[in-house]
């Protein structure tokens, strides 16, 4: 229960006021739905002639140590008067009436108790949704490179769908069960206080054989929602790798594995949903048991006489009947709520993963880049073990000087608390990249390249060293004013599925109310896809700009895509430009036609490119040769030609 209030704890405040008008609501029903069943002594005194009603001769003054007494004789002696004014028959009408509105009444705000609830179960799941959206794209790339795909979009899924079914459903029964046992005990107790509370005896016994069954339920979920993350993993991987498995002829091999971790999901599920299933039976016999045991003492009550009448004690059983039911749905709710909150559980990973690339308190702005960037003694390595990074700056613990007299610098230290180890992938980096210059980045795979060029936009923070633009170390900086200032050409073209228009425009913030500002975004679209060489073939598409390029792009050629990635990238018109292996994947043809896009978009701009087909970096300003995380030369390609080295058996290499 403890985990439950603090999920609503967390969500729950913005809908205080559906809340509130909900638990009024609420009130209102259960009070409306005792007055109404109270029409029921007098029918029965009517109906069986008990002779109670003559006791009433005249009206009594309200007492509260005789509450019950006057209250009985006060509504005998209302009856008494419609008798003698309009005869038995037409009273049971009148009485009959009564039912009939107080009932009306007391259904419109069971009504409207619901239908304040369904506000707050809708948007606590839709803010659920959001905030995992918005911590997705806030956390590092590190976080992705650890965890599935499938799990993710699970999690988002159906651990959410989980929770709106468990927990949220469960809302209406929390806030109105309560306050209708609450109100309906009150009123046993009024009724016969002896009665109640040999009654109550049964209710813990009650609640005891209900949660022998609900307590295996949270640890059974938490294995049946961790079998859909890998069902879920599954269908991700063989959608994206659909043209390996067919080309292998592995379709059953997939089949039986996806099979596999199916069945074993449903065994879980079905034994989930089985001891679910119990609780209704379970709920019914024992509300049943309880009913029959107090039929047989309150039958000894009023035959012997003890304070309580025949029509009393049967509006008591209607009580006591209607009190079964929201006990019932408590305990349904009871059962229900432990599968959401191993839900939560599971979503909670990612709400409260830590974010180590962290935006500084007092961030330093900067508009436009000046001068250089510059990477002094970087460190940057991978934990065997996962554990907050010993990086950085800010709010980071701060770097140490680890440089020796000639200004080398050693590694950090590579042991943690727990005898952690750090592989690294960059070693006392020192590099320089004027404004303006391009400077490119070579060496065999695994060397670090992509690695140096992320740490400029923050997308992982050095465990030792400086990254600096400007002079200003780019943990100062405010990440949104230091991305603004790069524009990112890939490898593999990032596309999304819309319009050529859409892709190219992607990130521009114009006000989409101001036809001026569409009109000079739109001039600039089609500006940008000519500098690209995208002009011609999105014309000769179906719709032009408007046209839809299929799932990542799927409709479109490597050539296409990546010149349209460059059109993107071009009328972003940042003043850094990385280039991760642009062309490595495309044809001569389309290789052309992106170098030639590439070339205008370099320049004027400083562009750090990383290449493993030389040709295309020959005209670089210096050329990085990086082996086994280190510089290991630097020069112009004639230069590096000339120091008959790494980079010569590399172009030679590719010369044959």
């Amino acid at each position: 229960m403890r985990e439950f209030l603090q999920v609503l704890r967390r969500f729950i405040p913005p809908y205080k006021k559906y809340l509130a008008a909900s638990i009024g609501f609420n009130i209102l029903s259960a009070l409306l739905n005792i007055f109404s069943f109270a029409a029921l002594i007098p029918i029965l005194q009517i109906l069986f002639q008990t002779g109670d009603a003559e006791a009433a001769t005249e009206w009594m003054a309200w007492d509260w140590g005789h509450a019950q007494e006057v209250l009985m004789n006060n509504l005998n002696y209302t009856v008494n008067g419609l008798v003698a004014d309009y005869g038995q028959t037409t009273t049971l009408l009148f009485i009959g009436l009564f039912l009939a509105i107080t009932t009306a009444m007391k259904t419109g705000a069971y009504f409207l108790s619901s239908a304040t609830i369904i506000p707050i179960r809708t948007g606590v799941v839709r803010d659920i949704r959001n905030q995992l959206y918005r911590k997705i794209t806030s956390l590092p790339l590190g976080f992705f490179s650890e965890e599935r795909k499938g799990d993710i979009i699970a999690r988002m899924s159906g651990d959410v769908q989980e929770v709106e079914s468990s927990i949220m459903s469960s809302l209406d029964m929390l806030f109105k069960n309560p306050i209708l046992i609450i109100i309906y005990f009150s009123t046993l107790l009024f009724i016969s206080w002896q009665l109640t509370l040999f009654t109550i005896v049964f209710v813990p016994i009650f609640g005891y054989f209900m949660g022998i069954v609900g307590r295996k339920l949270k640890r059974r979920s938490i294995e049946a929602q961790a079998l859909w993350s890998d069902t879920m993993s599954q269908v991700e991987e063989t959608l994206g790798g659909l043209r390996i498995i067919k080309a292998f002829c592995a379709e059953k091999t997939m089949n039986d594995r996806f099979d596999r971790i199916n069945s074993h999901y449903r065994d879980d599920i079905m034994r989930v949903n089985t001891r679910q299933a119990m609780a209704h039976p379970m709920s019914e016999f024992l509300g049943t048991v309880m009913i029959i045991i107090v039929l047989w003492f309150g039958g000894i009550l009023v035959l012997n006489g003890h304070a309580l009448t025949g029509p009393a004690f049967i509006y008591y059983m209607v009580i006591l009947y209607s009190i079964i039911q929201p006990l019932k749905d408590f305990s349904k709710a009871g059962y229900n709520i432990p599968k959401g909150l191993a839900s939560m559980e599971r979503i909670d990973k990612i709400l409260k993963a830590e974010n180590h690339i962290k935006e500084p308190t007092q961030p330093k702005h900067i508009a436009s880049f000046e001068h250089q960037i510059e990477f002094r003694h970087v460190w940057f390595g991978y934990q065997t073990l996962p554990q907050p990074l010993p990086a950085g700056r800010g709010e980071d613990t701060p770097s140490t000087d680890n440089t020796d007299a000639q200004g080398n610098s050693s590694p950090p230290s590579q042991g943690g608390a727990g005898g952690e180890s750090v592989v690294w992938v960059l070693k006392d980096i020192n590099l320089i990249i004027p404004k303006g210059k391009t400077i490119a980045l070579v060496g065999q795979s695994g060397g670090g390249k992509s690695t140096l060029v992320d740490l400029i936009p923050r997308y992982y923070d050095v465990q030792q060293g400086e990254v600096l633009i400007d002079g200003i170390n780019v943990k100062d900086l405010g990440l949104h004013d230091l991305r603004s200032l790069i524009g990112n050409v890939n490898q593999e073209a990032i596309l999304f599925n819309d319009t050529f228009r859409n892709n190219i425009a992607f990130g521009s913030h114009v006000n989409p109310e101001s036809p001026e500002s569409l009109e000079n975004l739109n001039a600039d679209i089609i500006e940008a896809a000519k500098i690209a060489n995208a002009y011609d073939f999105i014309m000769a598409s179906e719709h032009g700009f408007d046209t839809n390029i299929g799932d990542r792009g799927g409709r479109l050629s490597g050539g296409q895509r990546q010149r349209v990635s460059i059109a993107r990238a071009i009328l972003k018109n940042p003043p850094i430009l990385i280039l991760d292996e642009a062309t490595s994947a495309l044809d001569t043809e389309s290789e052309r036609l992106v170098q030639q896009a590439l070339e205008r978009l370099m320049k004027t701009r400083t562009t750090v490119a990383i290449a493993h087909r030389l040709s295309t970096i020959k005209n670089a300003d210096e050329i990085c040769v990086l082996h086994e995380g280190r510089i290991v030369e630097r020069g112009t390609h004639d230069e590096l030609i000339a120091l008959d080295g790494y980079y010569k058996k590399l172009h030679d290499m590719q010369q044959v």
